[in-house]
Order: structure tokens, then sequence, then C-alpha cells
């Protein structure tokens, strides 16, 4: 890594050298939930709500990630000292084309994240480690050119990978949860590989904890000693700081989570928590306005933030200089 680079990538971190990040890159799943309670998202919606999360919480959290479609505004009323994270990808995937193929969005570069004030971009991309050759090798291709990107412009390169399984498994069933540690894991060993330039890896946990012995409520997929050896395989599976992200799970479950992990044995870096932070915040700031939303914030928001805080600094491993 590059002096230049390597002095972004600390941007990101806390003074634990620990990344607590807020994620609020989400456009297409906030429009579909703050249609839960409107008729219609409007682009106004989705700025004002993430410009508020953004100046609300970022002073406790030790940078934030969003997207340049709807983000730019948040991102210039975040804490001066929270580093800047913007997202590189297209929202969702083109359901009519196998593979969840990737994209970029059309009028960005990194060179353009870059100058929008980014510390670091990040991309999405949805694997399927068992998918067909021909498909992942496009993928494998498409990250190649991001990581040379990057390199380019010295911009930490952080990669968010979100498994699923190609012949349609639901990835909140039993029988998922079961291919799920396969899944995870073996994808973060190919990602990697330095051929891709990745710096930092966002990735779920390797199991699904509903399925877990003492928190499923109803199906146990794993024991606790089968999830605990999947989380340790995980640590074992990379040599790049990993990040876990919360996946839309309550904040006192993804809190239960970084504990079990620990415990575990695992050595992530930190998270790019979203949803379990601020996702109870859409339907006051819809219903009740603006000023109960930045209540909110301030209140039960920056309490999430503060509880995820304490456990990441009983949990978390350093980044590594």
């Amino acid at each position: 890594m590059s002096e230049l680079k390597d002095k972004r990538l600390r941007k990101t971190l806390n003074d634990q050298r620990v990344i607590a990040a807020l994620a609020i890159d989400q456009r297409g799943a906030m429009k579909k939930m703050i249609t839960k309670y409107k008729e219609e998202a409007t682009s106004e919606d989705i700025i004002e709500f993430k410009t508020l999360v953004s100046k609300e919480l970022t002073p406790y959290t030790s940078s934030i990630l969003l997207d340049p479609e709807y983000g730019l505004p948040a991102a210039k009323q975040k804490d001066p000292e929270s580093g800047l994270l913007l997202a590189y990808e297209k929202t969702g995937y083109d359901a009519t084309v196998p593979g969840r193929l990737p994209d970029i969005l059309d009028v960005w570069s990194v060179r353009r994240l870059k100058e929008a004030g980014a510390d670091a971009c990040k991309f999405l991309l949805y694997y399927d480690v068992d998918e067909a050759e021909e498909i992942n090798e496009q993928k494998h291709a498409f990250i190649e050119r991001l990581g040379s990107e990057c390199v380019a412009e010295e911009l930490p390169f952080f990669l968010e990978l979100v498994s699923y399984d190609a012949t349609g498994l639901d990835a909140n069933s039993a029988e998922y949860a079961k291919v799920k540690p396969h899944k995870v894991n073996d994808m973060m060993k190919i990602f990697s590989d330095e051929n891709y330039h990745v710096d930092v890896l966002k990735v779920e946990v390797p199991v699904n904890m509903n399925f877990v012995e003492g928190y499923a409520t109803e199906e146990v997929v794993y024991s606790k000693d089968e999830a605990a050896k999947y989380y340790a395989e995980q640590s074992a599976a990379t040599e790049l700081p990993f990040i876990f992200l919360s996946a839309g799970v309550s904040a006192a479950l993804f809190r239960e989570t970084l504990r079990f992990a620990k415990a575990a044995g695992s050595t992530f870096n930190g998270v790019l928590c979203g949803r379990a932070t601020w996702a109870d915040g859409v339907e006051v700031f819809i219903r009740d306005g603006e000023e109960a939303a930045i209540n909110w914030l301030r209140t039960q928001g920056k309490q999430n933030v503060d509880e995820l805080n304490a456990v990441l600094a009983e949990t978390a491993t350093p980044v590594k200089y």
C-alpha cells in the first residue's frame, strides 16, 4: 500500500485502530423502507434522512459510507474527524440476467469519488462460489479492474461480499444456513488474492445466528461449537483486514453476534453497520417529521452507536499498519 493510500485508510479508523463505521449507502432498500409509511419515496426524503443521520451520528463513528447518488449532501454534513467512504456500485442487480452481475455507476470513476472527498471506495459484489465458472470469471475480471483503478488513484478499496445461492435457496432458510459457512469463507479466500488489490473486506458473519443453538427461535442448524469453528475458519481464510456488515438484523442481535465472534476467536477488525443503527428512525422521520427524527437520532440512534462502540472496544482486533 502506498503512503497516501495508507494515510487515507487510517482516516476510516478510530483511535483504537478499529473500523467503527456507519453505513447508509442504501438506495433501493431505503426506498422500500420509506414506502412502508408513505405511498412514494421521493429523492428529497432519501437525501434529507441521510443528511440527518450523517450530521447527528458521525461524531460518534470512525467513518461513514454514503452513495454519490443521494449521499453527497450528507457527506458535507458529517463530522470533519469522521472518514468518508463512497459506494461505486449501482444499487441492486438485473434479475433478468443470470449471475447477479456487477455494474458501476454510470457517471462515476474512482478518480471522481476521490475528488468528491472519499477516503475510500466501496464496491458491493454478489458472489456464489458454486456458480458457473463463466459467470464467476466475469466477476473476477471486474474486481481486478476496480482494484487496479484504486491503486492508480491511491484510494483504499473496500470490497463488500454478499453470498447467495444461484439455485434459488432462500438466504433466510435453514437450507441456506447449512451451506452459508462454505460460501462466505471460501469467497473470502478468493478475493484475498493480491491480484484484486483489496484493502479491506466487508463481509457477512459465516453463520445465520438465527439457527445457532441458544439463539435459534425455531430449527437449530449449528451447535455453538460448530458455529464457533466457522468463525475461526473465517479468520484463517484471509490476511486482509475484514469487517462485518449488519445485514439488517436488530442492534441487539448484532451486538450479541460480535460477542460470539470474539469468543470464537474471530479477529475481525470492526464493522460497517447500517440498518441496525438507524432503521427504526425511518418511520419516525416519515410519520413525525424532521424534528422528531433528530430527537430520535440524538437519543435512540446515539444509544445504538454508543452500545455498538462499547462492544467493539471489547471484541474487535486493531488494524495492523
